[in-house]
């Protein structure tokens, strides 16, 4: 593992995600090394030929480089922040570093619409600070339930177990949840079972398809050839479809079954799948 500290020239960037108007990373790279990760094309702004999941880049000046001017403070107020976007902000060098204690209270003052998303437990070592925040949510993303097949494609993020009691203690602690059941593994990701288990601390569960990209799609498909050869083809079939719009009827047909599941359970939901996205 290649760790480096660096220095950021800023911190708060223009978001490209749906509700969200600016994110914060303050690591580059992950350790987590999950299979599926779509932030691997961050490779591309780096000097870091390791495999993704091997490296790490600290921004050790990240809480300073959030405003301290009222002028500037004033650009962010009411402004949604989601924190991470490329990145998890709670992975274990977390424990070391403790950016995230930093860039929360300086952002205090800001008084942002924050988003907090992980999938680690160390997330708890922050729940003081999270309530001095009048609008957050913290939550974590959570695609499987069988632990052993979690480390099949996570195999260095928290145990299924840990990121559930992590969203049931945020709960107690006051403080807003979610689960992002993200990625939807076809075949594999029980998302009714993984709401039915945990709507009694979740204040809103969001859903995300598997993206699938040509930088993510080598690793996919060596892990499903390796542990889950049955699904190799009807993933194929998912995701390289004979016509373009097969896609987008199959991701259609999930977000029926999903609106009448969260109807029928009276629980709130979000849903952003990636609508004409095959790589077909």
């Amino acid at each position: 593992m290649k760790i480096k500290e660096i220095k950021a020239k800023s911190i708060i960037t223009k978001s490209g995600l749906p509700d969200s108007d600016f994110v914060i990373n303050p690591y580059i790279g992950c350790t987590h090394a999950c299979v599926y990760c779509y932030a691997r094309f961050m490779k591309r702004f780096t000097d870091h030929h390791e495999p993704w999941g091997e490296f790490l880049d600290v921004k050790i000046n990240a809480a300073d480089l959030i405003p301290k001017k009222q002028k500037e403070i004033e650009k962010y107020k009411g402004k949604s922040i989601t924190i991470s976007s490329v990145t998890d902000p709670y992975q274990p060098a977390e424990k070391k570093y403790q950016l995230m204690r930093g860039i929360l209270k300086n952002l205090i003052p800001l008084e942002p619409n924050l988003c907090i998303l992980t999938k680690s437990d160390l997330v708890l070592k922050d729940i003081d600070l999270f309530k001095s925040f009048k609008k957050l949510v913290a939550g974590v993303s959570l695609s499987l339930l069988d632990d052993n097949l979690r480390k099949e494609v996570e195999p260095f993020a928290s145990s299924v177990e840990r990121r559930i009691n992590a969203v049931k203690q945020l709960k107690k602690g006051g403080i807003s949840t979610f689960i992002f059941i993200s990625p939807m593994f076809p075949e594999l990701t029980d998302w009714k079972e993984i709401i039915l288990k945990t709507k009694n601390f979740v204040d809103e569960f969001w859903f995300e398809d598997l993206s699938v990209k040509r930088a993510n799609w080598g690793d996919i498909k060596e892990w499903l050839a390796d542990r889950h050869p049955k699904l190799l083809k009807r993933y194929g079939e998912i995701y390289f479809p004979e016509r373009r719009d097969w896609y987008d009827m199959y991701l259609k047909n999930m977000e029926q079954q999903i609106r009448l599941f969260c109807e029928e359970n009276r629980v709130k939901f979000s849903i952003y799948f990636h609508h004409q996205k095959s790589l077909a």
